[in-house]
């Protein structure tokens, strides 16, 4: 059981920056008054904000620091579970999220909403909605249960009764349930790629049984071919090299023909450039007679014997120039001759190259042949070793059939526990057993307030009435004061299952403005008798204005707003 035991808050709404503190479990009942906007309801947020973080009434988180301070909004609630206790601190402007376990704060490495989500499963057992159904009974924003919506009502049933557990694990199953499915398609993926593999290495292993001597003699024989034909290859290259060498040995004798031409060549200019300057000379004696350059006389003896010298110089040099021509025609025909052997020895080169080109041929033709004679041979000689890997190729496929087998069959089971988790399921057989004293605790509460009506719910929580004077009634279509009993009704009764169950029982009970709204004097007096004398182990805050409720009450507290600020007084 939770037992409140203090709420307190600072700078929160029209609060100011002194501590408000309320006892929760100081008396039975106490009643809350103040003028409209004194803070009477301010309890509320402050609880819920507290324990959820977010406001009773619809005010956003920004909207809940006090518009004078705007800052060190600080709320803390203090309660016990079976003799621990624990104390939440929640703040705004800086930011606080503090939980206390026995006086020492628990670690803060898990984020804002990570650690939410531990206090609401570990510690309160109740999430928002079910806690503003069994503790805040209010008239402002709250939803009461029977206009929520039927999936939202049955969520607030099995947080009661403790079986939102179910709709847990049926989430974890979902989840295991799509990984094993993703495992057993990995699975398939792997049978298929291992029976391929067997088959593969089958064929393999008999495509190698399949081979016989008959191909390594047929690859012996084509080497025996290849080496006879490299053998006269052989013998072609070496006439062919003689017949080279022989050119080679005649090339010489020619080999200096172009150096003579060129020499012959050299002398031949030297010898024409002589006859020109004899024949300039002969020219010059034979047409003057005194000299153009310093007008002397030239003696005719002088003139004649260089005349006849020029012309027997000229007749040597003659005949020296048409021996040289010879000479030069000679070796001329010998650069020829040279020239042709050089083409016939470039030929026959050639040709051996073309045979040592065919017998790189035959050599790899022979190395393939000889390969594929070692490779058959090094399979035959492995085919143990195929078949040791063909056997553990099939090892593993009957592996992967018998991991197959095991997922499939855990799938069948999910299957079966996830439909049993789902809402059709072993919930819906807990919600039937809970479900008469459900209906019972409903109409004990409405009988307790004079209204006789026989009240239930189906599995999908879909209201039924009966009633002598009402035919075909739902909640929708009682007035506004009917409506309200309802509503109490159905609060007590889910404060009663959950004392039942001890899943979410709590000391704290917050009804805001519920004796100001469509309650008639005659509910207000039958729903005052509840409060004192039925409901048990119960500390009830009961917010009003109206008047003339002080002295029911254990305790009175009020509020009144002094310079803008929110001040409580208790008598």
């Amino acid at each position: 059981m939770i037992v409140f035991e203090k709420i307190r808050w600072k700078n929160l709404l029209a609060t100011g920056n002194q501590f408000t503190e309320v006892q929760l479990n100081k008396n039975s009942t106490t009643l809350i008054v103040g003028a409209n906007g004194a803070g009477k309801s301010t309890i509320l947020d402050a609880i819920c904000f507290s324990l959820y973080g977010k406001a009773f009434r619809k005010i956003n988180k920004a909207q809940l620091i006090n518009t004078t301070n705007e800052k060190g909004c600080v709320v803390e609630v203090e309660f016990s579970i079976n003799g621990t206790n624990w104390k939440v601190v929640r703040g705004i402007k800086p930011n606080i999220f503090q939980i206390y376990r026995d006086d020492k704060e628990l670690d803060q490495s898990a984020s804002a909403i990570d650690q939410q989500k531990w206090l609401e499963q570990n510690v309160l057992k109740m999430n928002y909605k079910s806690f503003t159904q069994i503790v805040i009974l209010g008239s402002s924003t709250f939803v009461p249960f029977m206009q929520l919506p039927l999936q939202s009502r049955r969520e607030v049933v099995e947080d009661l009764l403790d079986i939102k557990i179910f709709s847990s694990m049926n989430v974890v199953l979902k989840e295991k349930i799509r990984t094993i499915k993703d495992e057993i398609k990995t699975l398939k993926l792997k049978k298929e790629s291992l029976k391929d593999k067997v088959e593969m290495q089958k064929n393999f292993i008999e495509e190698i049984n399949n081979l016989s001597n008959e191909n390594i003699n047929n690859n012996k024989e084509s080497i025996i071919t290849l080496q006879s034909e490299v053998e006269d290859l052989f013998k072609d290259t070496d006439d062919l090299n003689q017949k080279v060498s022989l050119e080679q040995d005649k090339m010489k004798e020619f080999q200096d023909a172009s150096s003579k031409i060129k020499q012959y060549g050299n002398i031949k200019g030297k010898l024409s450039e002589k006859i020109n300057t004899i024949v300039r000379e002969h020219k010059f004696f034979t047409d003057n007679t005194v000299c153009p350059t310093c007008d002397q006389h030239i003696e005719d003896e002088f003139r004649v014997n260089r005349i006849e010298d020029s012309q027997n110089k000229a007749k040597e040099l003659q005949k020296g120039f048409k021996e040289l021509e010879l000479a030069i025609k000679d070796e001329e025909l010998r650069e020829s001759t040279f020239n042709k052997l050089s083409q016939k020895t470039s030929k026959l080169l050639n040709d051996i190259s073309q045979i040592n080109s065919r017998i790189n041929f035959c050599q790899k033709q022979i190395q393939k042949h000889e390969s594929e004679i070692q490779k058959i041979t090094t399979q035959l000689e492995s085919r143990n070793t195929e078949n040791d890997k063909l056997g553990e190729l099939q090892d593993n496929l009957q592996e992967t059939y018998e991991i197959l087998s095991q997922k499939n069959e855990d799938l069948v089971y999910l299957d079966t526990s996830y439909e049993l988790l789902k809402d059709g399921g072993v919930k819906s057989l807990i919600i039937k057993k809970y479900l008469p004293l459900i209906n019972q605790q409903v109409n004990k509460y409405l009988q307790m307030m004079d209204f006789y009506i026989n009240f239930s719910f189906n599995t999908d929580f879909e209201e039924e009435v009966l009633s002598p004077i009402h035919e075909d009634f739902s909640y929708s279509s009682f007035s506004e004061g009917e409506k309200s009993r309802i509503d109490l009704a159905l609060i007590f009764t889910w404060r009663e299952i959950a004392r039942f169950k001890n899943s979410v029982n709590t000391n704290l009970l917050l009804m805001d403005e519920t004796f100001d709204s469509s309650l008639d004097g005659g509910g207000s007096e039958e729903l005052m008798k509840i409060l004192k004398y039925v409901l048990k182990d119960v500390n009830v805050h009961v917010i009003s204005h109206k008047e003339g409720l002080e002295d029911r009450f254990d305790e009175v507290i009020r509020f009144e707003k002094i310079k803008g600020f929110s001040h409580m007084k208790t008598k």
